[in-house]
């Protein structure tokens, strides 16, 4: 076992063991078990070079269940929080939508705004330190400058004028007046130590103010956030941040599939038309510092009749061109299909596995290299394998042998690939996988 996996410390070892094994993507430990995708991880990380810029991307990630789809959104949340970025991510459901009657649309801000991360907050929940942080910032910055301490007057007024500086920025945008002047007030109350005040000011920014006269009365303020508009609050957010001294915002939205699920075709219609606001905003420069990843099935997307395909004016401008096949993508385009990993590619995940498991169990790794391309080749040999495998199923059935083998000291790889148990569930998963829109878990 190499030096380099023995360092794996253990509770992220258990994280990702228990997280892939239960079909699900780890939050934590992404880099020991990163394999293949480098070509989509650049395509990615120019676009952060250009959102740092001022500038805004929108891409679709688009593939199969347990493809690595969601794998590979985790993976550029982890690189661009360690860019300076603020990245928000969520998943829609039936109750999260981009659009909705019953304040679907409202519940993905909310979800959004309550992931919000950084390097030093990766677990979520990062805009009351953002926003103390910025202030914090600002007094020292102003204190310098004027040889001033906190309590005194002229330091306070030194920064008053920076914070009119920054909000004066965003007050020029859509709402922006109204989101400035919550910076303002969260400001003062933050220097007069007035927590309730604070409070009530990021319940504003979270669109937990259901009622304008309820916002009048506590906040002075004449809006509040809704359903119809919580999208240009993202932008407001995304040039707050950078002001605030982040290189901007990097938004997350995975499971596309639930509005191909929405049954109400008009209602499936407006949710397309919101995501077509979104696309255009990024790409005519009328957001900035701001990038927005969407994770979809193939199915979700192209589906002419359910799928954003559906929407015309999307498919116009998302569909793959003439040229574009598996093994040559063109991933300068908006929608980045994943092709499957390759054979070589799962056996260099899987040895990366082995150690881990080996390393978190404190056990000599008994499974060699050739038995570990025994596998691969067993796994890719499958009938259909070519088209339905994927990696959550490989990991899945290959984390499971390690289990195997490590409580049963007695049993060995060979047998165990050998047996009729294995065939089975290997021919009954590939079957599964031919009907699998309802899914529930992406890797």
């Amino acid at each position: 076992m190499s030096d380099e996996h023995r360092k794996v410390p253990k509770r992220i070892a258990q994280t990702v063991l228990n997280s892939l094994k239960g079909g699900v993507v780890p939050r934590i430990g992404l880099p020991y078990i990163a394999v293949g995708r480098k070509n989509e991880i650049e395509a990615l990380l120019h676009d952060v070079d250009i959102i740092s810029e001022g500038g805004a991307s929108f891409r679709f990630i688009v593939g199969r269940y347990g493809s690595g789809k969601s794998f590979l959104i985790q993976t550029i949340r982890n690189y661009v929080m360690d860019r300076g970025f603020i990245v928000a991510d969520a998943d829609l459901s039936p109750e999260r939508r981009l659009q909705g009657t019953r304040g679907q649309g409202l519940a993905t801000y909310r979800e959004l705004i309550g992931n919000l991360s950084t390097k030093t907050k990766p677990e979520g929940g990062a805009l009351t330190l953002v926003l103390d942080r910025w202030i914090s910032a600002v007094q020292a910055d102003a204190s310098g400058e004027t040889g001033r301490m906190p309590g005194d007057p002229l330091l306070t007024e030194a920064v008053d004028r920076k914070i009119v500086a920054v909000t004066s920025q965003i007050s020029e945008l859509v709402h922006g007046f109204e989101f400035a002047s919550l910076l303002s007030r969260y400001y003062h109350a933050y220097i007069d130590g007035d927590d309730e005040t604070k409070g009530k000011v990021v319940r504003w920014f979270r669109g937990e103010y259901a009622l304008k006269r309820e916002a009048k009365e506590e906040l002075g303020v004449n809006i509040i956030i809704t359903d119809d508009d919580w999208y240009d609050y993202l932008k407001l957010f995304a040039v707050f941040f950078r002001l605030a001294g982040y290189s901007g915002m990097m938004i997350m939205i995975d499971e596309l599939v639930n509005l191909y699920k929405i049954p109400n075709a008009i209602t499936r219609q407006y949710n397309y038309e919101k995501m077509l606001t979104m696309y255009n905003d990024t790409l005519q420069g009328k957001a900035k510092y701001l990038g927005i990843i969407m994770g979809a099935t193939p199915q979700a997307v192209e589906d002419r009749r359910r799928g954003v395909y559906s929407y015309e004016a999307l498919r116009s401008r998302l569909a793959e061109g003439k040229f574009s096949r598996p093994g040559a993508r063109d991933l300068l385009a908006p929608v980045i299909r994943l092709d499957p990993l390759t054979p070589e590619e799962m056996l260099v995940l899987c040895e990366k596995l082995s150690d881990m498991h080996a390393g978190l169990y404190q056990y000599e790794r008994r499974v060699t290299t050739e038995e570990l391309g025994d596998f691969i080749k067993l796994e890719y040999g499958r009938i259909g394998a070519d088209q339905n495998i994927t990696p959550r199923e490989v990991i899945r059935d290959f984390i499971e042998l390690l289990d195997l083998l490590y409580q049963n000291p007695s049993l060995d790889m060979e047998k165990m690939l050998a047996s009729d148990a294995f065939t089975y569930t290997k021919s009954e998963a590939v079957s599964d996988q031919t009907d699998s829109s309802y899914a529930t878990f992406t890797i």
